[in-house]
């Protein structure tokens, strides 16, 4: 069974030739200084943004707490992003990152808000409080629910590392979402770039997993150590996000020029690994 959410993602890697996510982290007060003024500087910001790297990225993953740390015009402001890339750009996937995992009922409303309010093709969950809690998400069988598994903070390891019969958490994660939680075939993994050896081994635990990475660029995880860890059998299942490294490459006028040199020269970057992998 393929998966509507998913489809949409392979179809817009195959297009773009591209596995890059760039992560709209708008965070205000780093904004060129020249938008400042603007009416909607986190909107005006995006839309540069967008204009300069979307022949470039698979995806685009906006950081909800830099929106609602605004209060109701920040929230305007990531609807009117979501509204702009649906209606100029409507093939590239959409990631609401909003780590949201509550009990049932609480969690229709979260349902409510990011998919069907602000139209992201998929969000991500944590997973503390079981399927139960999740299952909003998990049956909305048109989007895409991204568990956290091996995250790329340096503190993860205080909870993921602890032994569960044996086996560290995460690994428990990896196996409980893919044998549980994926019976709509529409459930991705988060699996960060600064730990890629946990990442291989997520990878032989739950080989057609697609894996959402961050941890590239200013977290400092090493591109080639996770292309190589990551990929599947098709060369793909890997959505490498970066954030401050390409959106604020410049803080100056050239800010979205500078932004699409970097989101190209991550795409090439992967590709030239892949293909050298492949030989």
């Amino acid at each position: 069974m393929t998966n509507p959410g998913l489809q949409k993602l392979t179809q817009r890697m195959d297009a773009a030739n591209s596995l890059v996510c760039v992560g709209l982290d708008s965070q205000l007060e780093k904004l060129p200084a020249h938008l400042k003024g603007h009416p909607y500087p986190q909107f005006a910001f995006n839309q540069a943004i967008i204009d300069a790297t979307h022949e470039y990225v698979c995806a685009y993953k906006p950081n909800i707490a830099f929106y609602e740390a605004q209060g109701e015009k920040g929230l305007t402001e990531l609807k009117m992003t979501m509204d702009y890339l649906r209606l100029n750009h409507p093939e590239v996937f959409t990631i609401c990152d909003a780590k949201r995992g509550d009990i049932g009922s609480t969690n229709v409303g979260y349902v409510q808000e990011i998919f069907d309010w602000l139209g992201f093709n998929a969000v991500t969950l944590h997973p503390y409080l079981g399927r139960e809690a999740i299952q909003p998400f998990l049956d909305r069988k048109d989007k895409v629910s991204i568990i956290l598994c091996r995250t790329s903070n340096p503190g993860s390891p205080e909870l993921q590392d602890l032994l569960v019969d044996g086996q560290p958490l995460w690994s428990v994660v990896a196996k409980k979402v893919a044998a549980n939680w994926n019976g709509n075939q529409n459930c991705m993994l988060v699996v960060g770039a600064t730990y890629p050896e946990e990442m291989s081994l997520v990878r032989q635990l739950v080989p057609e997993m697609t894996f959402l990475v961050p941890g590239i660029g200013a977290q400092g995880g090493d591109l080639q150590a996770t292309v190589a860890a990551g990929l599947d059998a098709q060369k793909k299942g890997v959505v490498i996000n970066s954030a401050r490294a390409i959106i604020f490459a410049s803080q100056k006028e050239d800010f979205a020029e500078m932004a699409g040199r970097e989101a190209k020269k991550l795409r090439d970057q992967i590709q030239t690994f892949i293909e050298e992998n492949s030989r």
